[in-house]
């Protein structure tokens, strides 16, 4: 199907406010549009409870933010947010993402403010996404009752982030991961894909903003394929938590995300693959702004309170 209609009206209007596009700024000029557009979508609804805090992580601190729903928490979801590892925060967009995800799962919800590149290039998103994920789980039982499921989710270079904690925890001998929610996630540096270079999906997302993104998170192209950077590129994706893979139609990433959950599929791990028709990149934070956003975050977290559901009936 074509692109949603207000996909379309939100590219033209951006076309004519005119600027330069994010490839051709630096990350200083690109991060003074993350509050516009995260203006649009507004205030997300109430939670029980807001806590920020800093945690330490190699050479510098970051913050988390923990939104606890109204009523008995069913699990713990941290989630790391999109932005191509050098944009984005858990401010007006993500904080919305992150007080709908805990009011519509019933969980309490960890955002990580991991720091970006290209000051803090890879792999310190990892490393403060891991420290995040550590403290979360020393503290599981101050943060909801004993023994709820724990769940990663994130989207874009977020959900690169969400897959490789499931990597790390796995090969480390835990934390026990029990799902893992990846909307459009960058899982290779391979730029090559048809779903790279297909002109109908260079758009809010293009190939050189990936580049420019890619660039700036791990300049050296022959270290991309670490799988800490490339999840795809894992020698197993055996004994990973079972998985939602959410990719857009018109996304650069979209054939990678497909891979992805093919070799989660191909290793033994459940899998929902679901493809958002008519949407390109970035739809899922656009709340307020693009209707596939509402539609989208029904979908994860659906996925996410069926798995919960069932780990109680378990």
């Amino acid at each position: 199907m074509p692109l949603e209609p207000a996909s379309q009206a939100l590219l033209a209007q951006l076309a004519e406010a005119g600027g330069p596009a994010i490839h051709e700024s630096t990350p200083a000029v690109a991060r003074l549009n993350g509050p516009v557009m995260a203006g649009l979508s507004g205030p997300g609804p109430e939670v029980a409870a807001v806590r920020n805090l800093k945690l330490d992580g190699e050479g510098g601190r970051f913050r988390v933010r923990v939104l606890t729903p109204f009523g008995e928490p069913q699990g713990i979801v941290v989630y790391f947010h999109g932005g191509g590892w050098v944009l984005g925060d858990i401010d007006l967009q993500y904080d919305h993402i992150g007080r709908r995800l805990a009011e519509l799962t019933r969980s309490v919800v960890v955002l990580v403010n991991y720091r970006k590149a290209p000051e803090h290039p890879f792999p310190t998103a990892i490393e403060d996404s891991w420290t995040g994920l550590t403290w979360v789980v020393d503290h599981a039982t101050e943060l909801a009752p004993a023994g709820v499921p724990l769940v990663v989710a994130g989207d874009s270079a977020g959900a690169n982030i969400a897959a490789v904690m499931t990597l790390r925890a796995r090969d480390r001998g835990g934390p026990a991961i029990g799902y893992q929610a990846l909307v459009y996630p960058v899982t290779d540096c391979d730029f090559t894909t048809p779903s790279y270079q297909a002109p109908e999906n260079q758009l809010l997302l293009n190939r050189d903003t990936m580049a420019w993104f890619w660039d700036h998170y791990l300049p050296d192209p022959a270290a991309r394929t670490n799988p800490e950077a490339s999840p795809l590129r894992a020698p197993s994706h055996a004994g990973l938590p079972p998985a939602l893979v959410v990719v857009a139609e018109f996304d650069p990433l979209h054939d990678e995300g497909v891979a992805y959950a093919e070799a989660l599929r191909g290793a033994g791990v459940p899998v929902v693959l679901e493809e958002a028709e008519g949407e390109m990149h970035a739809f899922f934070q656009m709340i307020n702004v693009l209707p596939g956003a509402e539609t989208g975050l029904k979908l994860v977290a659906g996925q996410i309170a069926a798995f919960l559901e069932t780990g109680r009936e378990g």
